[in-house]
């Protein structure tokens, strides 16, 4: 059942379980309309097969149906309910919803011996039936777009909503620079400012209003002189972010209208208000929502259909991206201790209640609002440079703006080498200042530009030579595998060339995301929403006819792209460079591909990675199912190409590369400090999210460009499980 309020990507849960258990040999009912349909009933409790789920992958919203029961909080209401779930023989339940769904079915779990008994007392249930289904098994997933349950990175919908939001803020952010205005954007959140604190880093917000961490008294001038500030160092604009639950110390509400009427009290501008609503809530769901439901969904199967009689309800949910199961009252009491928090006023404890990084974003969040830095900068500070490497990927630019101005605000130069490594042989930078990077939050490219290039031997002294004299003391560099063999090659030769004798960071930034000991690489989220958003495209062209498509991604060697791109846009199939393509699998695909259209199917979707195979290319595969169809269906074929490189990033992206140029500036500014002069690279496993280059670089296997272990392998057999029926070949 889906039950509360909804969010985009429940859809995909559902579809995963229902196909998941019916794999897994069990019958699948779903109850429409939440707790109150298992209370009425009758045909509120329909069996569910594998077709009545199709094409509902990238639908918003819950096909099954949501609601909010107050009969369901009364004695009365649970018999009625348990009486039901008994009579269709169901015993055990996937409850997708948030916390308050959560704790009511916990609650109902606990009694369900007593009801049983009290319905085998009142002659409504057999003595059988209560033998049979002496308690209830339950795996919740949350269904929130607020992302206010704690142990869980995200629930389902929250990345649909910051999507809708940034969508949003970048629209008013054209029409408020047009017109030197202050807009006020109110978001949803009651108890919990994800969605405000991280859409407002994501957008480039200059101010923002969080449940959990109220202003100080006097926030009223601190935030006009912020916004000030902002206009005097050359904005044209001003956005203000506030979440729907914002109040002061005090616990009265900070309103739009509060905030509106501040801005014309204090400066006589009128600043215009718009609130989101139910906008965030609706819309497609994105890659992320959907390919993070659908794995959830299929673990929560596995947890109860597995459940022991002593078992304890779980909440399924996902950390660093691995799918997880943890004890749901747990997770349900930390979920509440936020709130008491909050209402006792411990605003300290909130924050750090919500996780380290929520913690972290907030004091990131809290520099990049200033319009200067909070110190200056002496002449004779030490110099950072940043430095593209590689292929573009979306969100460079995001990555750039933040390590600029966390560097100028720790009071060093920054340098921008101009062209990636080649700009760098040839000398080319320049210093950038705090005003430079302004606007860069939203956009595409690479400002400071990049190149696919490896530097040769000859190539080193120049390099060296660049850094001597441009005087550079630390050097931070971002992209994808050309990037990681650049800086591989300038460790192993530091005792050649003393310049190069420095600390060295190195983050991941690249669509392909095939880097090791980082989970999603800059760029890769936004290239996957791409993949989803052109298939789903694809499969509205051929709704009208029978017709196949052959997808092609990019992804080189890796195949991230075309098997989570495929998992999320419900593909029947997905071909790897890990695992290739043989001909004996292609006689076996030929052979489901003419069954499902022979079988009623009118659309029949296959996704591979560029790199795939030397000699089955997309267009040998799209031209052999065409043939073997013999004029029942056509074929066609579509390379996505450059698009996945280009486009606005997504917030994903764009929050990823906030927390890891932040963090990369910190650690060298700490090397700097201390007199250190090592390589780093990220790696999610620490704690400050850098570690030894060396050790990164053990994980990655060079002669095939990809990482040794890649997390998203995992989900080859989810993908299997769902994209054919039982007995399908």
């Amino acid at each position: 059942m889906t039950s509360g309020g909804d969010a985009q990507g429940m859809n995909a849960a559902v579809r995963a379980i229902v196909r998941a258990g019916i794999h897994k040999g069990a019958e699948v009912f779903a109850i429409r309309e939440g707790w109150q349909g298992a209370i009425e009933g009758g045909d509120h409790i329909v069996h569910l097969g594998w077709s009545d789920v199709s094409g509902i992958l990238n639908k918003g919203g819950t096909v099954i149906g949501t609601a909010r029961s107050t009969e369901f909080r009364t004695p009365e209401g649970q018999l009625k309910a348990v009486e039901n779930l008994i009579a269709r023989g169901i015993d055990r339940l996937i409850v997708i919803g948030g916390d308050g769904s959560l704790t009511g079915s916990r609650a109902l779990l606990l009694r369900w011996p007593d009801y049983v008994a009290q319905l085998l007392e009142q002659g409504r249930i057999s003595r059988e039936q209560a033998e049979r289904h002496p308690r209830l098994f339950i795996a919740g997933l949350v269904g929130s777009i607020d992302n206010d349950m704690v142990g869980t990175d995200m629930t389902i919908g929250t990345d649909s909503a910051m999507h809708r939001i940034t969508e949003a803020i970048d629209a008013i952010s054209s029409t408020a620079e047009s017109h030197r205005r202050t807009f006020i954007v109110e978001v949803m959140g009651r108890r919990c400012g994800y969605l405000a604190l991280m859409t407002a880093i994501a957008g480039g917000a200059d101010y923002t209003f969080l449940p959990e961490s109220p202003p100080r008294e006097g926030w009223e001038d601190r935030m006009v002189e912020v916004l000030g500030r902002g206009r005097a160092a050359g904005r044209r604009d001003s956005i203000i972010v506030v979440a729907e639950g914002a109040a002061d110390r005090e616990g009265e509400p900070i309103t739009s209208q509060r905030i509106q009427q501040v801005m014309k009290d204090r400066t006589g501008e009128e600043a215009r208000i718009t609130i989101l609503g139910h906008v965030q809530r609706g819309g497609t769901p994105s890659a992320y929502d959907r390919w993070m439901a659908t794995a959830c969904g299929v673990e929560a199967v596995d947890q109860v259909l597995s459940a022991k009689a002593d078992a304890e309800p779980v909440l399924v949910g996902v950390k660093r991206d691995q799918v997880c199961a943890q004890p749901l009252l747990k997770a349900v009491e930390d979920t509440t201790k936020v709130a008491d928090f909050i209402a006792s006023g411990d605003y300290e404890d909130a924050v750090k209640a919500r996780g380290a990084g929520f913690t972290r974003m907030i004091d990131i969040y809290r520099i990049l609002i200033e319009s200067t830095p909070t110190v200056a900068t002496s002449e004779h500070a030490k110099r950072i440079a940043i430095m593209h490497a590689g292929a573009l990927a979306p969100g460079m630019n995001q990555l750039a703006r933040v390590a600029v101005r966390a560097g100028l605000d720790r009071g060093y130069h920054m340098m921008a080498v101009q062209g990636g490594v080649p700009g760098l042989v040839a000398g080319e930078m320049r210093e950038v200042l705090w005003s430079d990077v302004e606007g860069m939050a939203n956009t595409g490219g690479a400002t400071f530009g990049t190149r696919r290039y490896v530097p040769t031997e000859g190539d080193l002294y120049q390099m060296a030579r660049s850094l001597e004299e441009n005087e550079i003391d630390a050097l931070l560099v971002m992209g994808g595998h050309h990037a990681y063999a650049t800086v591989d090659i300038m460790e192993r030769e530091r005792r050649r060339y003393p310049a190069f004798n420095i600390p060295i960071a190195l983050l991941p930034a690249s669509i392909d995301n095939n880097l090791p000991a980082w989970p999603m690489a800059v760029g890769s989220d936004t290239a996957l929403n791409t993949v989803v958003d052109v298939i789903d495209m694809v499969r509205m062209s051929a709704s009208a006819s029978k017709r196949a498509f052959v997808v092609e991604t990019m992804g080189r060697g890796c195949g991230f792209l075309p098997l989570v791109g495929g998992l999320a846009a419900g593909a029947e199939k997905a071909y790897t460079p890990e695992g290739g393509i043989t001909l004996e699998e292609l006689t076996q695909d030929v052979a489901a591909l003419v069954d499902s259209f022979a079988s009623g199917r009118s659309f029949y979707l296959t996704v591979m990675g560029e790199e795939t195979s030397e000699f089955y290319t997309s267009d040998v595969v799209a031209k052999l199912f065409e043939a073997e169809g013999r004029g029942t269906y056509s074929v066609r074929q579509a390379v996505i190409g450059h698009m996945q490189q280009g486009g606005t990033p997504s917030p994903f992206d764009r929050i990823n590369a906030t927390r890891l140029a932040f963090m990369a500036i910190a650690n060298l500014d700490s090397q700097l400090s201390e007199g250190r002069k090592d390589y780093v690279a990220a790696a999610s496993d620490e704690p400050e999210l850098m570690a030894p280059l060396r050790r990164v670089l053990a994980g990655m296997d060079w002669d095939v460009q990809r990482p040794r272990e890649q997390w998203w392998t995992a989900l080859r057999p989810v993908f299997d499980q769902l994209s054919r029926r039982p007995g399908q070949e």
